[in-house]
Parts: structure tokens; C-alpha cells; sequence
């Protein structure tokens, strides 16, 4: 063996597994960073606009649920109709992964954008708290997984030198759903009424991600493996700190969006249609942060942005929302905390394609969703029953106190990885 054979030997094993794919993979797939792989982020814009879109207006349906249709039902109960919604797509993750490796994505795509635009359409003709948990929010989860699946693995997979401004343009599309679904659905209920706004709203599923579908392809072909889904990512500390924060951090991330808007009207006593400008607030701030999050993480590397704005989203709550019963600071808390949370999507696939590498990318992320799955159910359903129990219904600062302490073990744990990954503050990681 040659000197420069062992050189390049020695460095090929130092490489991070993102690195050591990019070496192998290149030269048998297609070119990256190109307008094919920008495609691909514009179908994933669609497909993260009507499946966490859907998710991130929630809280105009809670209000309604809340304030005039079920008003006698406890704010735990209707929290689960949100929470299934995103539970849901987590927890079959996993599943919607190996699909994606093992089968033509399209064909994923398709399947998920049927079931959650019927899970719409079947909710529209629901009558009882109950009826809503089962269609609006499990059958559209089943559905919604593929789509988040394929929306958030795929472009990283197309782009390497853009690779963060990529994730951040294509989870910014759940921003933008969240905007104009708030203010469409606050319309839609007031002028023809709530059946109607689910059943617009399954159509234009079936419309916009039936329309994405097609542009949905994957760029590396995954080897068969005999194990159908890899669990030995499970024995790294890496994956397991990052599992964890996940978990916290989805935890405390739908609080904001399912109970800001209630909020709003409920303790700030603003007209109803405050509960929809709260939510638009909350999606403007997480559009502008997932896109130009994306382009600073290009510069400090995609774990410092994250942990930046990890710290932010806890300063909005424990700082901004928490002490203050004011409608102007709750805007700006909403801003902020849209801003620095919009990150906590978009970059943790980011993140995971830089620890683990991309072939594996979509099965890894669908077994990190179980942890966003974990998250999801004690986030919004602990933070009603806080409400309920020990804040009558009324008093929502038990609730803020749980969002910002689990937001803060987040912080914390995703601290501990950073420092795991580089203890150099400095290096762009």
C-alpha cells in the first residue's frame, strides 16, 4: 500500500458518516444541489404545509371546540383531538421510513395524501369530542406520516452545500400553512360554519399534495438490509441524547400554538378573533425562523443554531409569557417563541443527517418521531389537565410552567450533545 493510499484511508475513517456517504454514494446518484433537488423541496414545502400546517391551526378549532360547540367538555379532552394529530404521524414514523427506503416514495406520498384529506372530509360529519379524536385526529395522523416523512427526510437527502437552507425552506411550509389556515378557518367557521371549513380544507389535501406527489423522488437508492428497520443506532449516546431532547422538546413545542390562542380570549378578554391573529403570529415568526435559521445555520453550524434558538424559545415562555397578562407582550412571546421553535423542525433533520449520515435518514427520523410521538403526549394533554385542575380553567400559569420547564430539559440535553459532538464553543458544528 502506497503512502497516499494510507492517507486517504486514514482520513475516510475519520470522516463523519454524512462525509464518508457523501465519498461512497456520489458518483451513482444524481448530481446535488440542483434545480431536480430543489423540486423535491418544493414538493416537501407542500407536503409539511398541509400536514403540520394542519397541526400548527389547531388552536382555532380548540377555541371554537372550547368556547361554543363542546363548552362542557374538559380542555384535556379536546387537546387530544391536536395531539393524535401529531402523535400519530410520530409513531408511525418508523414505519413510513422503511417505506420510503424500501418502496417509491410517490407511491407514500400518495397513499398519506388520501387517508389524511378523508380523515378531514369523515370529521365534517363528527358530532362529539370523541368522533373528532378518531378522524380529525388519528385517521389524518395515519395519513399525515408519509407526508411528514417524506417532507422533511427527502431534502436533505438532494442537497449537500444548501443543506440547512434547504430543510429550513421546505419545514417553512408548515409555517405557512399554520398562517393562512388560522385566518381561512377562523373565516370559514364564521360564515359557513365548522363542517364546512374540515371539508374545504380535506379537498385542498387532496389538491396541493396530490399535485407535490409526483415531484417526490428519492435521490440514494437504501441496500436491502436483513433487518427491516436498524435499532442499532439505539446503543449510541449521541442518538439517545438526541432522542430525548426530542421528546422534551416536542413536549413543550404545541403548548404555544394549541393554548395562545385560547388565551388570548379566555384570560386577555380579546374578541374571539384574537384566538386566529395569535396563531398567525406564532406561524409568521416560525417562517421567518426556519428560513433564515437555515441560511445561519450554513455559517455556525446547524447544532449551534439549534441550541441558540432552543434557549430562545424558553426565554419566551418563562420570560415573556409567563409573568406578563398583556396582549402586546403575548405578541411578541408569540413572535419569538414561532421564530426560535420553527428551528426545533427544521433543523433536526439537519442534525441527524450530520451525525448518522443520509442513507439511513429516513428510517432514523421515523424512529426519532417515536420520541416526538412521546413528547406530543404529555405536552398538550398534561399541559389541559394543568389547566383544568389547578387552573380552573382560567388561570393558564400552571400550564406556561410546564411548557417552559420541559422546553429548559430540552435546552439542557441538547447542551449535553453539543458538548458531546465538539467542546470547542466556537467550532461551526
Amino acid at each position: 500500500m502506497t503512502d497516499s493510499t494510507r492517507i486517504m484511508s486514514k482520513k475516510a475513517n475519520e470522516m463523519l458518516p454524512a462525509e464518508a456517504e457523501h465519498v461512497s454514494d456520489e458518483s451513482a446518484a444524481p448530481a446535488a444541489d440542483t434545480v431536480r433537488g430543489w423540486l423535491v423541496v418544493a414538493g416537501s414545502f407542500v407536503y409539511m404545509m398541509m400536514s403540520i400546517g394542519c397541526v400548527n391551526s389547531y388552536g382555532v378549532y380548540l377555541q371554537v371546540y372550547k368556547i361554543s360547540e363542546f363548552p362542557n367538555s374538559s380542555s384535556a379532552t379536546l387537546a387530544w383531538i391536536g395531539t393524535m394529530q401529531y402523535a400519530i404521524m410520530c409513531i408511525l414514523g418508523v414505519g413510513a421510513g422503511v417505506l420510503i427506503e424500501r418502496f417509491d416514495t410517490r407511491w407514500v406520498g400518495a397513499v398519506g395524501t388520501v387517508i389524511s384529506g378523508a380523515g378531514l372530509l369523515a370529521a365534517s360529519a363528527c358530532t362529539t369530542p370523541e368522533q373528532l379524536v378518531a378522524t380529525q385526529g388519528v385517521m389524518f395522523g395515519i395519513g399525515g406520516s408519509g407526508l411528514l416523512v417524506a417532507g422533511m427526510s427527502l431534502p436533505s437527502q438532494w442537497m449537500d452545500r444548501y443543506r440547512p437552507l434547504a430543510a429550513g425552506v421546505a419545514v417553512a411550509g408548515s409555517s405557512i400553512g399554520g398562517l393562512w389556515m388560522s385566518f381561512a378557518t377562523r373565516a370559514m367557521v364564521n360564515h359557513l360554519g365548522r363542517q364546512w371549513a374540515l371539508r374545504i380544507t380535506g379537498l385542498l389535501v387532496f389538491g396541493a399534495c396530490g399535485a407535490a406527489t409526483p415531484l417526490m423522488r428519492r435521490r440514494v437508492d437504501v441496500p436491502r438490509r436483513d433487518k427491516i428497520i436498524d435499532y442499532t443506532v439505539l446503543r449510541e449516546f449521541k442518538f439517545v441524547t438526541l432522542f430525548l431532547f426530542g421528546m422534551a422538546g416536542c413536549a413543550g413545542y404545541f403548548l404555544p400554538y394549541s393554548y395562545m390562542p385560547s388565551y388570548s380570549v379566555i384570560v386577555l378578554r380579546e374578541a374571539s378573533s384574537w384566538g386566529a391573529s395569535i396563531s398567525a403570529f406564532l406561524n409568521v415568526g416560525s417562517f421567518f425562523g426556519r428560513v433564515l435559521t437555515g441560511i445561519l445555520a450554513q455559517y455556525i453550524g446547524s447544532m449551534n443554531a439549534l441550541l441558540l434558538n432552543t434557549f430562545l424559545s424558553v426565554f419566551s415562555i418563562l420570560v415573556l409569557w409567563l409573568p406578563f397578562k398583556n396582549l402586546a407582550v403575548l405578541v411578541v412571546a408569540a413572535l419569538i417563541f414561532g421564530f426560535s421553535s420553527g428551528s426545533f423542525v427544521s433543523l433536526v433533520p439537519v442534525v441527524t443527517a450530520t451525525l448518522f449520515g443520509i442513507k439511513r435518514l429516513p428510517s432514523i427520523l421515523g424512529i426519532l418521531f417515536i420520541s416526538f410521538c412521546f413528547g406530543t403526549l404529555i405536552g398538550s394533554p398534561v399541559g389541559g389537565r394543568l389547566l383544568d385542575i389547578y387552573g380552573h380553567g382560567t388561570d393558564f400559569s400552571p400550564l406556561v410552567i410546564y411548557a417552559g420547564v420541559v422546553y429548559a430539559a430540552g435546552l439542557v440535553l441538547f447542551l449535553i450533545l453539543r458538548i458531546s459532538v465538539s467542546r470547542n464553543i466556537f467550532e461551526a458544528v
